[in-house]
């Protein structure tokens, strides 16, 4: 139950919580790596987590999401989803929007 706690406590008190394979500086997988490299573009502050450093919080965050892979995303508190869906929902404009309407600021882009 403590990685749960500790899962839903870092959900609740960052505003966007990449759960991921690495650390933002230097991910350890391509999936990984895209989410970051659109979280950078778009300039948004978020935490890194790094599933590799424990087996606990590696199997902890499928279990509390549901979802069978890593990266996961989470924005307010509310799960968005893995790298294909980070990555469409970008192309689409569409997790700008999320993130606008959340009132999280993203650079503007050309």
């Amino acid at each position: 139950m403590a990685i749960e706690q500790f899962i839903a406590n870092e959900v609740k008190s960052n505003d966007v919580v990449l759960f991921m394979k690495g650390t933002p500086s230097f991910p350890q997988c391509g999936f990984s790596s895209q989410v970051v490299q659109i979280l950078d573009y778009l300039g948004v502050p978020y935490k890194g987590l790094n599933v590799l450093e424990s087996d606990d919080l590696r199997q902890g965050i499928k279990d509390f999401s549901n979802w069978p892979t890593v990266p996961q995303l989470y924005i307010k508190g509310e799960f968005v989803g893995g790298c294909d869906i980070i990555r469409e929902m970008f192309q689409a404009g569409e997790l700008q929007q999320v993130m606008k309407e959340k009132g999280l600021p993203v650079k503007e882009t050309a």
